[in-house]
């Protein structure tokens, strides 16, 4: 798509509320992900308090083929590989009809992925390049995942969301939710955040490679990037509070802008601005790229211009 329709649409285009499924599963005292209307004994709300950090990490392990594949953690929502090569490789994440490749470094650099199809059998593979695009099979194996909960590949850092607990997003995110009593009022914090300090880098757009990754204290240091860019960061800082979200990967209509945009879940109802609401119990939709350089960061339409096609 030409940039100069991509640099339209974004700021023509602004932050899409709409949901995706019902429930999820409840926890000790009815308590679920992302709920958190705490109250005092006389029923008071108290701040908002945020669960114990959830980190991702990989854990060194047998070595088969120049390859190091930790299992250890497929309960919590994510896998860990480590390889060797004088080729380029590439990591697959398989489970029945869908799958996910992701480039991995050659040099033995641990990367952290998540288990987001569910439970069930995988299958993960390590592609070494051979010849041009094409790949051959160094190493695979397969294990079977049942998750602690559906949430736990989306309340971690990845590759894709890289943070850590002393990142100075978290630091950011633990500084706002003390001003909040929930975790609507959290989310709506870090949206009016992430409005008010980061913009649409252009140039990036242009210049940006296949396989790029973000840097998410970056983006809060310059202040600019691109959706990818917004989307990771607006998913690290709401899942350091323990508010599950996803980064969405895929199209936006009319003219099939495929973007970067993020699904947060919360068993609250609540407003984050005067212009959406969320429903509780339900995955809600944030599109903070077209938010913070739409048109006064309204909020339009019911999601049904999205079609998601990765998630992470």
């Amino acid at each position: 798509m030409d940039r100069k329709k991509i640099l339209a649409l974004l700021l023509t285009l602004c932050l899409i509320g709409g949901c995706g499924k019902q429930g999820g599963p409840v926890g000790p005292n009815n308590t679920v992900p992302g709920s958190d209307m705490n109250t005092d004994g006389n029923g008071e709300l108290t701040p908002y308090k945020a669960p114990p950090f959830k980190d991702a990490s990989f854990h060194d392990t047998e070595e088969k083929n120049g390859v190091k594949l930790d299992l250890s953690a497929l309960s919590e929502g994510y896998v860990a590989v480590s390889a060797v090569s004088d080729a380029r490789l590439k990591f697959q994440v398989v489970k029945d009809d869908i799958k996910y490749t992701y480039d991995i470094k050659s040099d033995g650099t641990p990367s952290v992925f998540p288990i987001q199809s569910g439970n069930g059998t995988y299958k993960f593979r390590v592609m070494e390049n051979v010849t041009d695009t094409k790949y051959a099979e160094k190493y695979s194996e397969e294990a079977e995942v049942t998750l602690l909960d559906e949430f736990q590949p989306f309340t971690r850092p990845s590759d894709y969301v890289n943070y850590a607990q002393d990142s100075q997003c978290v630091k950011k995110a633990e500084e706002l939710a003390k001003d909040c009593a929930t975790a609507v009022e959290v989310v709506s914090a870090v949206f009016e955040y992430i409005c008010g300090h980061v913009s649409y880098d252009t140039q990036k757009a242009k210049d940006v490679k296949s396989g790029y990754l973000p840097d998410i204290d970056e983006t809060m240091r310059t202040g600019k990037g691109i959706c990818f860019d917004y989307a990771s960061l607006a998913a690290a800082m709401l899942r350091s509070q323990g508010i599950p979200t996803r980064v969405i990967f895929g199209y936006v209509s009319p003219d099939d802008l495929y973007h970067a945009w993020n699904m947060f879940y919360t068993d609250e109802t609540g407003w984050v601005t005067v212009d959406y609401q969320v429903s509780g119990g339900k995955w809600s939709r944030l599109d903070l790229t077209f938010s913070a350089n739409g048109t006064n960061g309204e909020f339009i339409g019911d999601g049904g211009n999205y079609s998601d096609v990765y998630e992470y």
